[in-house]
């Protein structure tokens, strides 16, 4: 059974970074492709940043690309997101997925977290 835990949300003033993790179990994490997905209040889920397996091919939504960072540890079977130069756009609750790229096209799956709070706010 996936299991992915989301860390690292928080109240940040505009300008702020933020550091999210999510730690996963119950399924091979350096086989899978991983997606972070996020949801603002009163939107749908937008799928922000993608990485392959291995770690070598990212994916950014224009929205954050240049401000935002996706990594993974898999000894540690442990997602990131850095997070720079936030703003109040960014407010919305963010969850980690497995996810696949086809074509060069993100899909993440339903396979989510219960999310982290991440509230850019002055």
């Amino acid at each position: 059974e996936v299991h992915l835990v989301e860390s690292g949300g928080g109240l940040v003033q505009p300008g702020g970074s933020l550091r999210l993790s999510c730690a996963a179990s119950g399924f091979t994490f350096s086989g899978n492709d991983m997606t972070w997905v996020r949801q603002a209040p009163g939107k749908g889920l937008e799928l922000v940043s993608g990485i392959n397996s291995g770690g070598g091919s990212t994916y950014y939504a224009d929205s954050v690309k240049g401000r935002f960072t996706i990594s993974r540890d898999n000894a540690k079977n442990t997602l990131y997101l850095q997070m720079n130069s936030l703003q109040t756009e960014d407010t919305a609750v963010y969850y980690c997925a497995t996810g696949v790229s086809n074509g060069g096209i993100w899909y993440a799956s339903s396979n989510r977290g219960q999310g982290t709070q991440v509230t850019v706010s002055s």
